[in-house]
């Protein structure tokens, strides 16, 4: 227990740096960045789902719209990717019809295509799209530290037993509690701004996170698997330490779609970190 403690704090500051100096950074290298993991999201989903075995012409439409999502994130082409992560989804439902596993195929594209596209667009090439990323972060960062520091130092009743026994109540509400204070000073800090938007905004995305967290859970004992990978030490797999993140990120990205009223065109002026803090 305690080697994978500390295995799972190294990799996670270790992460956590380099994703910070990318979003710092914005611009080619975090879509770039953004892209390959997006990537990595859809390996393991197919390896889980276990597509290639299952659906050989589906896991090959299904790398093929990858690889157009990914040249469409890192090309600013924020539309154009909605479109080919919709039509790649439908294409390989429609290709794996016969495998039993044809919506859980398709899933695999929203779910991978979404995760690059809405962190993407959420950063942007804008000063207000790195608060915007920074946001973002520490609310997902403080639910996850929170949740799992707390759930274990007081337990009590369990959140979702049959989907994931570790976690409980008392973990969820502490780890939404501390997204809140995390988020809102952040807020305070970069924008001086408050009001009960920004801790509104902080508990839903909190929420959000940690409903990641359980679906991917329910993912893994769906198909009987301990970890959606090996590549990270103390985690397992990519999806096993990005799930409450991206989830936070898909619910940022359809808030601020809403307020802004559309999908931008390219990162570069995107409407989308105004409209999720500055509107």
């Amino acid at each position: 227990m305690q080697l994978e403690l500390k295995q799972r704090v190294v990799s996670a500051v270790i992460l956590g740096i380099a994703v910070l100096l990318l979003a710092w950074f914005g611009g080619l290298p975090f879509r770039i960045f953004c892209a390959i993991l997006a990537a990595l999201i859809y390996y393991e989903w197919t390896t889980m789902v276990q597509a290639e075995r299952r659906s050989r012409p589906a896991f090959l439409v299904g790398w093929a719209s990858m690889g157009a999502i990914m040249w469409f994130i890192v090309g600013n082409a924020f539309a154009y990717s909605t479109g080919a992560i919709l039509i790649g989804a439908g294409a390989v439902a429609l290709a794996a019809r016969t495998s039993g596993r044809g919506p859980w195929m398709g899933l695999g594209v929203l779910y991978a295509g979404f995760s690059g596209l809405a962190l993407a667009a959420l950063r942007d090439d804008t000063a207000l799209g790195l608060i915007g990323m920074a946001f973002v972060f520490a609310v997902v960062w403080a639910t996850d530290i929170l949740a799992y520091f707390c759930g274990r130092a007081l337990g009590g009743r369990k959140l979702a037993p049959k989907i994931s026994p570790g976690k409980t109540w008392s973990g969820a509400i502490f780890g939404m509690f501390g997204g809140i204070a995390a988020g809102t000073a952040v807020a305070l800090l970069t924008l001086d701004r408050g009001g009960i938007w920004i801790p509104i905004l902080c508990a839903v995305l909190s929420v959000a996170s940690q409903v990641g967290d359980l679906f991917e859970s329910w993912m893994k004992r769906r198909y009987a698997v301990k970890d959606s990978g090996r590549l990270i030490p103390g985690h397992g797999g990519v999806m096993d330490r990005v799930d409450g993140l991206v989830f936070a990120a898909f619910a940022a990205f359809l808030i601020a779609l809403v307020i802004a009223g559309g999908i931008p065109s390219s990162s570069s002026g995107s409407p989308i970190a105004w409209a999720l803090l500055g509107g």
